[in-house]
Order: C-alpha cells, then sequence, then structure tokens
C-alpha cells in the first residue's frame, strides 16, 4: 500500500499551505510552546478523552493519556487532547444513554472541526464506546479505539465479588434479613477496588470485546485491567498504530464490514454478554450503512455456545478471564465460527490469533463443553411486542423459560418501588411484574431499571427470581428472567400501555414468543381511551431527543445521525 505523502493530510489545509490562515494556525500552535519541528508535515492525531473527577471507570485516563501521547511522538505524530463528554454510569441520572448520541455527535464534530488527521478514541465505561466509536466512524477518518479495561476483582470477608451483579443478589439478601447492615457497609468498601470498568461481563466489557472483534482496537486490548502494567504499554502502542494509520489512511470504512459485524454477534453471543449491546451494535452498524437487526442476534444466538463462564451468566470475573487468555483466546475458540479474513487495524483476525490460547479451560470453555449451548440472548415477539423484545436465558431460573402468569402493572418506577416494599402486596411467584413509561422517549433515555427488585414480601419467602417485563433497559451485569427493550414503548402507544393488572401473559422463550392474553381488538380499545404521562420538553436537549430519537429495535439513533459521510470539510477561510 502507498504511503500518503505530508501534502495529503488533512491537517495540511491548516497548517501546510502558504496563506493567512496558516500564518495565524502556524503561530497559534507556536504560542503554545510548540517547535515547528514538532507539527510541521507531521500526522495530527486526536486523542479523545472522556475522563472526568467523577467517573470511576477512566479515574486512570489523566495519567493514560501521556502514554498514548507518548506513543504518537515515538512514531513522529503530533498528539493534541481533545476532552469530551464523560459519561459516569454511576453518576449521571437519569442514564447515561440519554446523552450516547449527545457525545457522538460531539466526537464527530471535534474531529471534522479541528485539523485532525487520525484519532485515538479513549473509553470504556458503558455507553462511551458505543458513542465515540459511532462518531468517529460518521467521521470516517483513521480511528483506534483504547479500552479502559476492567477493575480488579471485589472482595468480602474472604468471597469474591463482582460489580454490579453480586451488588443486586446481596441486595435482595439484605431484603430478605439474611445479612447486616455491617455486613453490606463492609461489601460497599470492598467490591470496587481500582481504576477501571465492571469486572463483569457487563456493558462495559461486552462493548470492548465488541470493538476489538469489529478489528478497531488493538489484538488483546479490551480484556487488560486498567492497573495492570500492559495497559499502559498497550496504551503507547495505540498511539504508535495510529500514526501508522494515518499514513496507510486506514479508515473505518476499510474495516467494517457486514462479516466483521458477524464476528461481533458471534462473539456477543459466546459472551453471553449484556442486553445492552443489541442496542448498540444496531446504532454502531447504521453509521457504518450496514444493516443489523434484532433477528440476527436471535439467529446467531442459537448458533454459537456461551463460552466465557463469567459472571452475571457464569462464575469468574474479567481479572480471571484475562489471565486465561483474554478475548484472543477466546476468539481462538471461536476461529472454526469466524470469518478470519476480516480487517483490523494491524492486519486480519488471523493475524491478531497468532500464538493465541486459553489457558484455564473453565474460564473460557472448550466449544463442546459449553455453559450454554446456545442462546446467550433470545429475541421474542408477539403482540405485546411487535418489534421485539429481549431476555438473557442464561441469567434466568430455567422455570421462568416458559411461563404463563398474571401482570401486575406500574406506569412509574416510584411507584413500583413503594408497591415492592408493601409486605401487603397482593403478589406471587408467578405474577409477572410489567413497568412501562421507560423506554427512548418515556424514561426519557431508556433507564436502567429492567431489573425489577422482587417484591420483599416474596424475597421473604425465599423467592429470587420471577419473570419482569418493561421498555426499559438494564445493567449489563444484572441478572434474572427480565424482559427487556419492548418495541415500540408504552409511551408512544405501543402495545405495552394497554396491559392492565391481572392480565394473563404467556412467556415461551424456547418458541420465542410473548403473548398478551387480550384480543387484538380490545388492545385497540384499550389504545382509544389511553394517553401517555406528560413529557412535554419545552427546551434544550431533551426537546431534540425526543423529536429525533428511534426506538430500540432500531438503535436509540438519532435520526440526523445515521450513515456517514454527506457533510463537507470546514472552509478555511
Amino acid at each position: 500500500m502507498a504511503k500518503r505523502s505530508p501534502e495529503q493530510l488533512r491537517s495540511y489545509r491548516w497548517f501546510g499551505v502558504t496563506d493567512l490562515r496558516s500564518f495565524g494556525h502556524r503561530s497559534r500552535t507556536l504560542q503554545m510552546g510548540y517547535a515547528r519541528e514538532d507539527f510541521m508535515g507531521k500526522p495530527v492525531i486526536a486523542i479523545i478523552n472522556t475522563w472526568s473527577d467523577i467517573n470511576p471507570c477512566h479515574s486512570h485516563f489523566r495519567a493514560r493519556v501521556e502514554d498514548v501521547k507518548r506513543g504518537v511522538w515515538q512514531a513522529g505524530g503530533f498528539p493534541i487532547e481533545l476532552p469530551a463528554l464523560s459519561l459516569s454510569e454511576n453518576f449521571v441520572k437519569p442514564t447515561t444513554m440519554l446523552y450516547r448520541n449527545l457525545l457522538a455527535l460531539e466526537v464527530e464534530e471535534l474531529l471534522r472541526s479541528h485539523p485532525i488527521d487520525g484519532a485515538v478514541l479513549m473509553g470504556g465505561c458503558d455507553k462511551t464506546t458505543p458513542a465515540t466509536v459511532m462518531g468517529a466512524i460518521s467521521m470516517n477518518l483513521p480511528m483506534i479505539f483504547m479500552p479502559a479495561g476492567p477493575m480488579i476483582r471485589g472482595h468480602h470477608a474472604g468471597t469474591i465479588l463482582g460489580s454490579g451483579s453480586d451488588i443486586w443478589k446481596y441486595w435482595a439478601e439484605k431484603e430478605a434479613g439474611t445479612i447486616t447492615n455491617q455486613q453490606w457497609n463492609d461489601m460497599e468498601a470492598g467490591i470496587a477496588r481500582s481504576p477501571g470498568t465492571c469486572m463483569t461481563m457487563g456493558t462495559a466489557s461486552t462493548m470492548t470485546s465488541i470493538v476489538e472483534t469489529l478489528g478497531l482496537s488493538l489484538p488483546g486490548a479490551a480484556s487488560i485491567p486498567a492497573v495492570d502494567a500492559a495497559h499502559p504499554r498497550m496504551a503507547s502502542l495505540t498511539g504508535r498504530k495510529i500514526v501508522e494509520m494515518v499514513w496507510d489512511d486506514l479508515k473505518p470504512s476499510d474495516i467494517l464490514t457486514r462479516r466483521s459485524f458477524e464476528n461481533a454477534l458471534m462473539v456477543h453471543n459466546a459472551l453471553a454478554g449484556s442486553t445492552n449491546a443489541m442496542i448498540h451494535l444496531v446504532a454502531m452498524a447504521g453509521r457504518a450503512g450496514i444493516e443489523v437487526s434484532l433477528q440476527d442476534f436471535d439467529d446467531f444466538a442459537q448458533k454459537v455456545p456461551v463460552i466465557a463462564n463469567v459472571r452475571p451468566s457464569g462464575q469468574w470475573l474479567m481479572e480471571d478471564f484475562h489471565i486465561a487468555g483474554g478475548i484472543r483466546g477466546l476468539l481462538s475458540r471461536l476461529a472454526p465460527l469466524l470469518h478470519l479474513d476480516e480487517r483490523t487495524v494491524t492486519g486480519t483476525l488471523r493475524d491478531a490469533l497468532e500464538g493465541a490460547a486459553v489457558y484455564n479451560d473453565d474460564v473460557i470453555r472448550p466449544l463442546d463443553k459449553p455453559i450454554a449451548a446456545s442462546g446467550g440472548t433470545a429475541i421474542l415477539r408477539g403482540n405485546l411486542a411487535p418489534k421485539g423484545c429481549v431476555i438473557k436465558p442464561p441469567a434466568a431460573e430455567p422455570r421462568l423459560l416458559q411461563h404463563t402468569g398474571p401482570a401486575i402493572v406500574f406506569d412509574t418506577y416510584d411507584e413500583m418501588t413503594k408497591a415492592v416494599n408493601d409486605l401487603d402486596l397482593d403478589v406471587t411467584p408467578d405474577h409477572i411484574m410489567v413497568l412501562r413509561n421507560a423506554g427512548p422517549i418515556g424514561g426519557p433515555g431508556m433507564p436502567e431499571w429492567g431489573m425489577l427488585p422482587i417484591p420483599k414480601k416474596l424475597l421473604r419467602q425465599g423467592v429470587r427470581d420471577m419473570l419482569r417485563i418493561s421498555d426499559a433497559r438494564m445493567s449489563g451485569t444484572s441478572y434474572g428472567a427480565c424482559i427487556l427493550h419492548v418495541s415500540p414503548e408504552a409511551h408512544i402507544g405501543g402495545p405495552l400501555a394497554a396491559v392492565r393488572t391481572g392480565d394473563l401473559i404467556t412467556v415461551d422463550v424456547p418458541n420465542r414468543s410473548i403473548h398478551l392474553h387480550v384480543s387484538d381488538e380490545q388492545i385497540k380499545d384499550r389504545l382509544r381511551t389511553w394517553s401517555p404521562p406528560p413529557r412535554d420538553y419545552p427546551r434544550g436537549y431533551n426537546k431534540l431527543f425526543a423529536q429525533h430519537i428511534r426506538q430500540a429495535d432500531e438503535g436509540c439513533d438519532f435520526d440526523f445521525l445515521e450513515g456517514s459521510g454527506g457533510v463537507p470539510e470546514p472552509e478555511i477561510h
């Protein structure tokens, strides 16, 4: 492949020509203490840094960006750190999902408006991965993703704790009265012990694994713990690699194909990955002009065994997964199923797997000894969810995968919270809890409310799982018989809005169906007299969001952001 010349770099329009504007660009760069030799004729590399003081997943990014810069300098590039919106999953309310598209838009415009030739995307906390990648795909400059890495294992009283998954587990025990407040406080102090993302196979590690599989990260990058010495080395190598990619003009459009997304679908199921990936992968593919549907997730779920024995669907944590061989090890096990000739930032997927191995067959199982033969996720359809909804079967009690029961319906999260704490609530283990008005518009932003808490009355009877249905999402670290992403959502008049307490609902996961035992005509009659709860946004980002957001099955992107290109380069006068 012929290398580009300095005159062919995008940044040349800012720095290389001889006119008054370029004089201003060069003089202002000199003003910042750089020498002409630092930037003239060199690829300008944007480092999109999603660090903030209130994002614990990225608390090491202030130091890690220097490792990336070191690599860029070593390879002959000019690094420019561009801070971007830091979507802290722990603290941003009502949900970071509300702002995923805002970060994607910011990344695209940061790259478009500055003299940038290539980009390193620093992300990992749940929505920062899809958001930064979506924006960079649409801009279509050479780019590479640097994952934050998972935190190290949590522990309490000699027991390993996993973020998210064990929070829900032990909260249920606390509500049932089986653990003390002091034990709960000790867990609080021991569950998150270092920088980095959740150390379970939640949304963060699911999405960084998917991005690596798509070919947009260095091989093996996704599973390196944030505080491992290999992490800053990986960051520096990422900085060196992006300079090479700029000279080669290797862009997302050269890497992403339908077959690379099929690889991602296979990995998602092998990991029993987060249900949130369904929304994000559809949106990422849409930015690349490639169609990925919910049906694709279901089709691949039935072909690909779950071989990652990682919580919440398995036993181990991400630190164990990394030591056992990490993503490269898992991909090597999946090799007979994968499209190995798909391109990556370093060559092909086949090249990326050279020398890969698995060192613990319990953590990363052989294909013939999976933790589940198929079905990391399942897409259900029926009169309650005409456009689909999702459940993660390995994370649910098997008895609930084929079940009929009466609905107990909640219109708001506050209403549901009050009810589940009522010891006199009229509820049995056979009931199906329904929460609505929690979708993309109704939430707003489709919050992670979908793992509805088990009513305290049932917890004290020993019940630890029951069917729950919503148009919300749930954390990728969550578990249980939770049916999510019901589409279309209740707030825009989806059938979920017509359900009443006492209606029978049948869920049949093996047959991929969900059925409300109410006639189509009766559903229509109920919706004629129904009106959505007020969601009037007179101004600001929420107004923009409500006007342009797609539904869950379409990836929840803004209608005006789908696809890439089409926006001219900025004029320089």
